[in-house]
């Protein structure tokens, strides 16, 4: 059986960590065992609510739960088949992260990443046999959202690539290959039109209901762009807007004022229980 390796036990991680025990064993590891362990408790607890919908039995339930062992020992990632970061997202603590890993899985182990705007390349130049390092980005929530993203260095071989989209197809899931570029493909539309609804918002042009309603009604979108922006997470747009207006050098990627100060005043969204709507 396949054994996948997930870096970060956060929403985005323990996410990843559910889909993938679909397909095989998992190992997820955090800077330390306690936050492992809560990145575990948060699968059970999602795992419970499927069972008390109905939706899968608790059978299933341990099943899953029994494929995922929670560490805060990255030398325990030596076993895996494929790793697939989910950290920080900041690009030297990627890259430090890479580099370590390189030493210590096997030379055949693919080391993915998650990041959603930041540079694969920059990652991959840092490990050993750069060839095995690629974008895997995964969308929140992971065990549901079918879109992962594969995304290409100048180094990634062919080979990477395929037994990367053969796994994804294992979860059950759609992928798509894209050339390295800030933001990749959905991330490259949707941050932008999110930041234009702050914009809209913050020059008084609708309230953020009626933002929210427009795109919902006028453009069959099944989420309004402040509601998706409140999950997705204030800090995380406002870190790929950055990246695409340093990386593009055009004023259209400039961040909203009024984004910044959202994430200023800690208002990041759903994580805080507010953002541009109240979640408490």
């Amino acid at each position: 059986m396949m054994i996948v390796g997930v870096i970060g036990a956060g929403t985005m991680g323990s996410g990843i960590a559910e889909a993938a025990a679909q397909a095989g064993k998992v190992v997820l590891v955090d800077i330390d065992q306690g936050r492992a362990e809560e990145g575990w408790q948060a699968i059970e607890k999602r795992l419970n609510r499927q069972v008390e919908r109905e939706r899968i039995d608790v059978a299933r339930k341990d099943e899953i739960l029994g494929r995922i062992t929670a560490t805060g020992d990255l030398t325990d990632l030596k076993v895996a088949n494929i790793v697939i970061e989910a950290a920080l997202e900041d690009l030297e603590v990627k890259k430090e992260l890479f580099a370590s890993l390189g030493k210590i899985c096997s030379a055949e182990c693919i080391l993915g990443t998650n990041t959603s705007a930041l540079s694969i390349t920059a990652i991959a130049a840092h490990v050993p046999g750069s060839e095995r390092v690629v974008g895997i980005h995964f969308f929140n929530p992971a065990t549901i959202m079918k879109l992962v993203e594969i995304v290409r260095t100048p180094f990634t071989s062919q080979e990477c690539l395929e037994k990367v989209k053969s796994f994804i197809e294992s979860l059950g899931k759609t992928p798509i290959l894209a050339e390295e570029s800030p933001g990749f493909v959905v991330n490259r539309l949707l941050i932008p039109m999110i930041n234009e609804a702050v914009l809209l918002l913050a020059e008084g042009v609708a309230s953020a209901e009626d933002i929210d309603t427009a795109m919902r009604l006028g453009a069959n979108h099944p989420m309004g762009p402040l509601a998706l922006a409140d999950l997705v997470g204030l800090d995380i747009c406002l870190a790929i807007m950055e990246t695409l207006h340093k990386e593009l050098g055009e004023d259209k990627y400039r961040p909203a004022p009024f984004l910044r100060k959202m994430v200023r005043a800690g208002r990041l969204g759903r994580k805080t229980k507010i953002g541009f709507f109240d979640y408490s």
